[in-house]
């Protein structure tokens, strides 16, 4: 069964272009449907039935979740189940395609209607804390900062900033190339703040950080290597603690306060979509619940029939 999880992943990767990220997802998932299965003597993937899928979802769902007190009556969380009977629909379609199953048992698992929750935005006043610079100014701070203002100022996900080489900058005509999800590339403009804040890192911080082992990436530990996920993900939220903001704040939000800025000053949902890489328009309109919330909220404070009257 293993074997054939491996062949998939193969394909996401060279054919698909899948992320990283969407790759260990996958493998994780189904590497629990495959371990649930052992538990019950099912040790090929021919064996499995409709049934079975359903049982290991109905299973999923009410298994207690890991790391937890056991007194604790949290469940995995919808988000989770759709993903599991994602990774297993995909993977029963490329097998179906390519002939390694006779049967396609996950065909018929309809996926559930997916709850969207709002993006969470930083405030301005939030923003300006967060992009004021550190003092004293340290090779480290100097990257920090330089993270901040390019994921608040271009939207770039937490993996586009990690992986981000210095050939796809072009500070002089003020735009980055981005290689996205499924390899996609994208042409984002920066401001003025991000391009002074990266060039600042770039002549003053980044040269103290290489080895003879680094890498062209832009952004380094300070060992001289790239950032893990985890390892850039902990030096933003100290970043936060250092800026004084109590609320707990991750890399997403930052790109969640670029698109709900932009649409709240007027740009249109579509080059929004563009600046994000978003493959489908479906998937930047969360944004336009978020644009109304903050219209609400203006008409509240300033439209004259929503003040107390004398």
């Amino acid at each position: 069964m293993q074997t054939l999880v491996e062949d998939f992943l193969q394909y996401l990767r060279h054919e698909r272009g899948q992320s990283e990220h969407t790759q260990k997802t996958y493998a994780a998932l189904l590497n629990r449907f495959i371990a649930w299965a052992g538990q019950r003597k099912l040790t090929d993937w021919k064996a499995i039935e409709l049934s079975h899928l359903q049982s290991f979802l109905l299973h999923e769902r009410e298994r207690p979740l890991e790391n937890q007190p056991e007194e604790s009556a949290r469940k995995l969380s919808s988000e989770s189940v759709y993903l599991e009977i994602a990774a297993l629909r995909a993977f029963y379609r490329f097998a179906e395609n390519e002939r390694l199953l006779p049967v396609n048992a996950a065909e018929h698992l309809s996926l559930p209607r997916r709850w969207k929750r709002l993006p969470k935005a930083l405030t301005n006043e939030e923003i300006q804390q967060l992009l004021t610079p550190e003092n004293p100014e340290t090779p480290q701070s100097l990257c920090d900062l330089a993270v901040l203002e390019l994921a608040y100022a271009s939207g770039l996900r937490l993996a586009e900033l990690r992986n981000l080489r210095l050939e796809q900058l072009h500070l002089d005509a003020g735009f980055v190339n981005v290689i996205g999800k499924g390899n996609k590339e994208r042409v984002v403009p920066l401001g003025r703040q991000a391009v002074a804040a990266i060039q600042r890192y770039l002549d003053a911080g980044r040269p103290k950080l290489v080895t003879p082992r680094s890498t062209a990436n832009v952004f380094l530990t300070k060992r001289g290597t790239p950032f893990a996920a985890v390892t850039l993900w902990l030096r933003i939220k100290n970043r936060v603690k250092r800026a004084g903001i109590a609320r707990n704040i991750t890399p997403h939000m930052l790109r969640h306060s670029f698109a709900t800025h932009l649409l709240e000053h007027g740009a249109d949902l579509r080059v929004i979509q563009e600046l994000l890489g978003h493959a489908s328009i479906s998937t930047t309109e969360i944004y336009t619940h978020v644009g109304g919330n903050r219209l609400r909220e203006v008409h509240r404070k300033f439209h004259p029939g929503e003040r107390p009257r004398k």
